[in-house]
């Protein structure tokens, strides 16, 4: 049997971001690399306050087994990889080289996600 799977209930659609070590982090000065980070920090803030992030933050990466383990992790729901991909594009810590990311569809069983911080229109 091959194809996809058919599956007896719905199915919710996110996006996925992770954040991984870019090339030019370990070149860069420390008071850059600073000023970098509090920049991706508002940018962040700014694409959740927009709606576009629902949850981010940081990964504790100490366990991993790659070279460059994943630094952040978050879930937008735009029904746009390549939209999330562009906004993410656009965090200057991203265009200076200090973080890379990368951006997939993530499935999960509907309703299973809450996001309690996200603020409804009502």
């Amino acid at each position: 049997m091959t194809g996809e799977p058919r599956l007896d209930f719905a199915l919710d659609t996110y996006e996925c971001i992770v954040l991984y070590p870019g090339t030019a982090g370990r070149s860069l000065p420390a008071e850059t690399i600073q000023r970098l980070q509090a920049e991706h920090a508002e940018h962040m803030q700014a694409l959740q306050r927009r709606g576009i992030i629902l949850v981010a933050g940081a990964v504790d990466g100490n366990d991993a087994r790659e070279p460059d383990p994943p630094l952040g992790f978050g879930l937008a729901r735009t029904g746009s990889v390549d939209d999330v991909r562009s906004v993410m594009e656009a965090d200057p810590a991203v265009q200076a080289g200090l973080y890379r990311v990368d951006v997939m569809t993530f499935l999960c069983p509907a309703g299973s996600l809450e996001f309690p911080l996200v603020k409804t229109e009502g």
